[in-house]
């Protein structure tokens, strides 16, 4: 995260990854390329890469650690805007260099699979990682502009610089739809409204499981790497969807987060009916989304574990989280 953005780029991520794993028992690992994005009619994804001279890159990563290779799998899926300029919409040029982190969740989604692989934790874990730029040009998208998302959804760009949600679309529906999980965590450095809701003391949490946000909450307090629960209410759906298509990317300046949270409900695949956990639904798929806008980074450190600077947060809660997933 604190890497120039030259210096990681898509490319570059996924070389980096490459390497990193080298090695490592039961892990695989595909970079796939535009032609691969478009044949998954990831159009709101693909979308957010054209006005960049680099490269998409969609990362997917498979550690096979349990005992029956077969498990239904735990999946993150982490976003990764290398730089984000805001696109056509510019952000202010006013500490636009910190958005060199906007692949905050790329990192720490796969920092934690790389833990969970180097502890030979026994879950079987697919981590799936949207990688592109943010950048405004000639071929970049227009506000205004329609897009439509793997699933069909058809997507209102409003504003360029709320990105990050129309590239997990993707990443959530084929996380999803392909594999099954029992369990995804989406991890991203989304919405300025979460930093004014908890500043930098709490990573937002969004989930539609209660089960879920218990164990994220106990594995957040052990390593103190805390986590808080936010409203995921489908009452905020109305601010986004009065364009005319299915959605809009965004929803105004009330409840930011929970817009851009809804917002996400709606790409993964195979959803529990919200705060249910019964035995009645089998087989669907808790979710919950990390946003990390807030945690992202200290201007000063906190005396313990933090410095100052890009935090790296929620590795610690996301490997202990897996490692208490562990069925006996």
């Amino acid at each position: 995260m604190e890497l120039p953005a030259n210096r990681m780029t898509p490319t570059i991520f996924c070389e980096t990854a490459e390497a990193k794993f080298k090695g490592l028992a039961n892990v695989t690992i595909k970079a796939h390329d535009l032609a691969w994005a478009e044949d998954k009619k990831m159009g709101s994804f693909i979308s957010v890469s054209r006005g960049s001279d680099e490269p998409l890159r969609f990362l997917e990563l498979h550690y096979h650690g349990a005992a029956n290779k077969d498990e239904q799998p735990l999946a993150f899926v982490g976003k990764g805007i290398t730089f984000d300029s805001g696109g056509i919409s510019l952000k202010p040029g006013a500490a636009m260099k910190e958005m060199r982190a906007d692949m905050g969740g790329a990192a720490t989604t796969l920092a934690s699979a790389w833990a969970i692989a180097k502890l030979h934790i026994p879950v079987n874990l697919v981590l799936c990682i949207p990688l592109t730029e943010n950048m405004p040009s000639g071929k970049a998208t227009k506000p205004g502009d329609i897009v439509v998302a793997s699933n069909g959804v058809t997507i209102e760009v409003d504003n360029t610089d709320a990105e990050g949600r129309l590239a997990l679309a993707d990443a959530l529906y084929y996380a999803t739809s392909q594999f099954k999980p029992h369990t995804v965590v989406d991890v991203a450095t989304l919405t300025g409204a979460m930093m004014i809701a908890l500043g930098n003391q709490f990573t937002g949490v969004f989930t539609n499981s209660d089960s879920l946000w218990a164990e994220l909450d106990a594995a957040g307090a052990a390593e103190r790497d805390r986590v808080w629960r936010m409203p995921l209410d489908e009452g905020y759906m109305k601010q986004i969807s009065g364009t005319g298509m299915d959605l809009c990317n965004t929803g105004g300046r009330l409840g930011g987060a929970c817009t851009a949270a809804i917002f996400l409900k709606r790409f993964v695949d195979g959803l529990i009916v919200d705060g249910s956990d019964n035995e009645n639904q089998d087989g669907l798929i808790r979710w919950a989304h990390l946003d990390i806008a807030g945690t992202m980074d200290l201007a000063s450190g906190d005396g313990g574990y933090n410095l100052a600077g890009m935090t790296g947060r929620p590795v610690r809660t996301l490997v202990e989280f897996a490692r208490r997933s562990v069925k006996a």
